[in-house]
């Protein structure tokens, strides 16, 4: 007989072990090894069973054996002293905390937050950087608020089918067996928030708090007695369901996502947020909702709209179009029309904020988030240097007539937790012989005093570690399959741990072409079973329930793997969740990624192996190719040029297979006279010394903090102040510019200074006739572009100067006048353009509006000299 409900009764502590309640409901132990330590001493067979899971233990562990704790006056003192650690960490100032003018708090939406296995919250990378930004927020002190959705059976667990067909499983989720406290009312209620719906229906969402060190995680769970049965599965699973069940998990996470933190801070007294942060589109209803807040405030929508947008960080993850969160524009006129209408936004403003730009690809019929979010935003970035550059084409649209370079896209490129990722005796050595290293980012170059022995030891336990632990999952994973036991005595010699151990692990969509290692699966056996220089090639991933694609690529996989001429030495293992990705980025020695240049917006599993000593082997996509220097690592040649996709993956696949055979294997098995690899292990010192400071979360915190949310609040608190009179007076004069535009025109330009032939080191001398229409001087720039020009007459990579006000006639015209440097050799050419100018903007393109000469003007094509 199976339950009807399902709930964990948690286990009542003696007085004495009340702080370990304290330490088990506060998630910095997932990456704070001593506090682990002291879990594991609790009850040590109960400990591994419960698979390191502090509360599942606490839910497991007998009351004779807490009893006993509590008298045992050593872990007393343990358990004092890690209670003592933890209010110093949540309370002592750090980094943040000696910053000025910075936000006093920040509101952080992600669908999925990725912060540790024991709370399955997260699918793939979006949700691990998501774990990772809350995780340094609380390391330097930033004080962001998380929000997300509390998904009552996570996103999948993954086995295989005899065949090698992936089997998804959804476990129940409860969340009185997770780290999470719900937030209540004074009067011991639980606090509640509801969104509207068509039809008089209403959404209803309690918040659990997970306390992430010093940083509160929001989740609103829909799975309350309030709702029907439609509403209360909105939070039943991650990226699951149709088109209207997404909608409604975003509506969720965006408008009830503002309502909750409003909520949290009414209750616990908590800053309210200054900035907003959407990481992805599938948060952008959180803008909606704060210009519902303002407009109800008596601000007009577009008053409203410049304060929203001045205080709004938009991250954008996807670099292409597929990726991207696309509704009928029909279903949310729906949502937010007729009966359901907001009193103070109209239906017809929110459809125009996810109205796609014309162009090509534009789709009138469908509401785009991702654009919504950029149009919400005032500050906006990719989140690697090439990714910015592909959103800066992707989304050039929304710009129209801006060179790709100024579309106001910028980027960050993201970083990983150390503590989280990097294997305990790796942290342990850098601790003990570099202190600063991972707290403060400073002294990695001394990496190269460390021991080559040292080193060489460690990275040995850690592949031992992963070929024991691969060896255990993939009999689990046979035995699932309907293996007997008497057919599984290979396994105990699968993997080797003295071999070339290769990690490939990431969800699988086609374009991070899982399949590429067995395009000639002839050349990949011999790699694998040479007898001098082995390798060995450890894969996991999961492709998303609709994909049946990716399906097919990990079967492909698994066939092969299943080989038994080859089993010993490439495995598949199922169930890719956080604790096997540990695992992996820790005990592989080399990272591989094959991408379809430039898809990989970021890609930072690669960080985590440098970090663990690891080597990388990539297409120079995402972070790779902003941080690959030849030394640190081996990148793929990528065949960009190549239209004919399978020929594309044979030329790939050929380099790839050449890279293994000829360097990656003959440099890890060179090994001198006392057995060390050194030309191995100095590219490895090499890899940490260089990329160290780079890829730390901390980094990537420390330049969202500066770059985007402390300009953000400035720009917020600019706009707000005195009854958000600068909001009123920046949204009219948006208004007029926009209306007064067309009136705007470059009317001529005058060069003078250079004769028949310029010479390098010259000026020319440039006056434009500007006709300003109904606007004055003060509200636009005028500046001259210049630089190389391409064989069309094209600009190329133009340097700006900002031409001055000369005089301004009874006409309307304005003339301007400025001087251009010939400052290099070769064809030369300039423009002038006209753009509006205000102080409150933060880019030129803002309002994508922009006038340059009907015909090209003063253009000089001779060679500079």
């Amino acid at each position: 007989m199976r339950a009807i409900r399902r709930f964990t009764v948690r286990t009542v502590l003696p007085s004495q072990l009340a702080p370990l309640g304290e330490l088990v409901h506060n998630l910095r132990w997932s990456w704070h090894p001593e506090t682990m330590d002291l879990f594991a001493e609790v009850d040590p067979e109960v400990w591994e069973r419960v698979d390191h899971d502090p509360v599942a233990l606490l839910g497991a562990v007998e009351a004779d054996r807490l009893r006993e704790l509590a008298q045992d006056r050593r872990f007393l003192r343990r358990l004092a002293d890690a209670a003592d650690d933890l209010r110093e960490y949540m309370t002592a100032p750090r980094w943040y905390q000696s910053l000025e003018d910075a936000p006093r708090a920040i509101g952080y939406f992600s669908p999925e937050y990725g912060i540790s296995a024991a709370l399955p919250q997260y699918s793939g990378g979006l949700g691990i950087l998501a774990g990772d930004h809350l995780k340094a927020a609380s390391d330097l002190g930033v004080p962001i608020l998380g929000v997300g959705l509390l998904y009552r059976h996570g996103y999948f667990t993954q086995s295989l089918s005899a065949e090698g067909w992936q089997l998804e499983h959804y476990p129940s989720l409860d969340p009185g067996g997770l780290p999470l406290t719900l937030l209540k009312e004074e009067d011991g209620a639980p606090a509640r928030i509801k969104i509207g719906l068509p039809e008089g229906r209403v959404l209803h969402a309690q918040i659990w708090v997970a306390q992430v060190g010093r940083v509160p995680l929001l989740l609103l769970d829909s799975d309350v007695a309030e709702n029907d049965t439609v509403a209360r599965d909105v939070t039943d699973r991650l990226y699951g369901g149709g088109g209207d069940h997404r909608l409604m998990q975003e509506l969720l996470l965006g408008i009830g996502g503002v309502r909750a933190i409003r909520a949290y801070c009414r209750i616990t007294g908590h800053p309210e947020p200054e900035v907003f942060h959407t990481n992805e589109g599938h948060a952008g209803f959180l803008g909606l909702e704060r210009i519902r807040e303002l407009t109800e405030a008596r601000l007009s929508f577009e008053e409203a709209l410049e304060a929203v947008r001045a205080g709004t960080v938009f991250t954008t993850h996807t670099p292409v179009p597929a990726g991207i969160d696309r509704f009928p524009a029909e279903m949310i006129a729906r949502q937010f029309g007729g009966s359901n209408a907001w009193p103070t936004v109209s239906v017809d403003r929110i459809l125009e904020l996810g109205a796609e730009p014309d162009g090509p690809d534009a789709d009138k019929s469908v509401f785009n988030m991702a654009v919504m979010g950029m149009r919400l935003a005032q500050r906006v970035n990719g989140v690697s240097e090439l990714h910015g550059h592909v959103s800066r084409e992707m989304f050039q649209g929304l710009w129209p007539g801006f060179d790709v370079d100024e579309v106001p896209i910028g980027s960050i490129t993201n970083g990983v937790h150390a503590p989280t990722w990097v294997g305990r005796e790796m942290m342990e050595l850098a601790g003990e012989e570099l202190p600063s290293l991972i707290d403060k980012a400073q002294g990695w170059e001394s990496v190269q005093k460390l021991s080559d022995a040292d080193i060489w030891g460690i990275r040995a336990k850690l592949r031992a570690r992963l070929v024991e632990e691969a060896r255990r999952r993939l009999r689990k994973s046979w035995r699932q399959r309907g293996a007997s036991e008497a057919e599984l005595g290979w396994v105990e010699e699968a993997l080797d741990p003295d071999v070339l151990t290769i990690g490939f692990a990431r969800r699988v969509p086609s374009y991070k072409r899982l399949t590429l290692m067995l395009s000639q699966p002839d050349r990949l056996r011999r790699l694998l079973l040479d007898p001098d220089k082995p390798v060995q090639i450890v894969i996991a991933g999961k492709a998303h329930p609709a994909d049946e694609g990716g399906k097919k690529l990990i079967q492909q996989i698994v066939r092969f793997a299943d080989s038994e001429d080859v089993r010993h030495r490439i495995v598949f293992l199922p169930d890719y969740d956080m604790a096997l990705g540990q695992l992996m980025v820790t005990g592989s020695d080399v990272w591989m990624n094959n991408p379809l240049r430039p898809l990989e917006a970021c890609g930072t599993s690669g960080m985590k192996a440098a970090l663990n000593g690891g080597l990388n082997l990539s297409i120079r996509d995402g972070w790779w190719d902003e941080w690959y220097d030849g030394n640190n690592g081996w990148a793929i040649p990528s065949a960009d040029g190549v239209d004919d996709p399978e020929r594309r993956d044979d030329l790939e696949a050929t380099a790839l297979y050449d890279l293994i055979e000829r360097e990656v294997a003959d440099r890890f098995y060179d090994r001198a006279a006392d057995g060390l690899p050194r030309r191995w292990l100095e590219m490895v010192k090499h890899t940490l010394s260089s990329l160290g400071p780079k890829v730390l979360a901390g980094r990537m915190l420390h330049d969202y903090v500066t770059e985007l949310y402390t300009p953000a609040a400035a720009s917020a608190r600019a706009l707000a102040a005195g009854g958000y009179g600068d909001a009123r007076v920046f949204a009219a004069w948006k208004l007029r510019v926009a209306k007064a535009w067309p009136g705007v025109r470059v009317e001529h330009v005058e060069a003078t200074g250079v004769g028949d032939t310029p010479e390098l080191g010259a000026r020319l001398e440039l006056r434009a006739t500007i006709a300003l229409g109904e606007l004055s001087p003060e509200d636009v720039r005028v500046q001259a572009a210049y630089g190389r020009v391409g064989a069309h007459d094209e600009l190329l990579s133009p340097g700006y100067v900002t031409l001055k006000i000369d005089s301004v006639g009874d006409d309307g015209r304005a003339y301007y006048t400025g001087v251009l440097p010939l400052d290099r050799t070769g064809a030369f050419g300039y423009s002038v353009r006209v753009v509006p100018s205000h102080p409150l903007m933060a880019s030129v393109a803002e309002l994508g509006l922009i006038t340059v000469p009907e015909e090209p003007v003063g253009m000089t094509n001779g060679t500079l000299r």
